[in-house]
C-alpha cells in the first residue's frame, strides 16, 4: 500500500496545485480580461486624438475669420490707396492746366511701390 498511497497523494498534491492555478487565474482574469489593457490605451489614445481635432478645428475656424478679416482691411487699405492716386491724379492734371508745374516726389520712389503706380511717369 505504500506505493498506491504515494500515488494517491501524488495525485492528490497536482490537483491542489492545479485547482490554485485556475482560481487565480481566475481571479486574475476577473481585474483585467484578457486584451483590457490594449483596449484601455486604444480608448485613450482616441480620446486624446479627439481632443486633439477639436482643438486643430478650433485654429482652423480662427484662422479662417482672422483671414477674413484681414481680406477686408485689404480691401479698405487697397480702395483708399486708389482713392489717393486718383486724387493725386487730378490734382496734378489742375496744376498742369493752370500751366504750374507738380514738385517733384521728395524721395526717389522705391521699386516695390513703383509695380502698384502704373501711371507714374519717373
Amino acid at each position: 500500500m505504500g506505493a498506491e498511497m504515494l500515488m494517491a497523494l501524488s495525485a492528490l498534491a497536482v490537483a491542489v496545485v492545479t485547482a490554485v492555478g485556475g482560481v487565480a487565474t481566475t481571479v486574475v482574469g476577473r481585474r483585467q480580461p484578457r486584451g483590457q489593457r490594449r483596449r484601455d490605451d486604444f480608448a485613450a489614445v482616441t480620446a486624446r486624438l479627439d481632443k486633439d481635432i477639436e482643438r486643430l478645428e478650433k485654429r482652423v475656424a480662427e484662422q479662417e475669420t482672422a483671414s477674413g478679416r484681414d481680406r477686408e482691411r485689404i480691401s479698405a487699405q487697397d480702395f483708399a490707396l486708389r482713392y489717393l492716386a486718383g486724387w493725386c491724379r487730378t490734382l496734378v492734371g489742375y496744376m498742369r492746366q493752370s500751366q504750374l508745374e507738380p514738385p517733384p516726389p521728395p524721395q526717389p520712389v522705391p521699386e516695390e511701390v513703383r509695380t502698384y503706380l502704373h501711371d507714374l511717369n519717373t
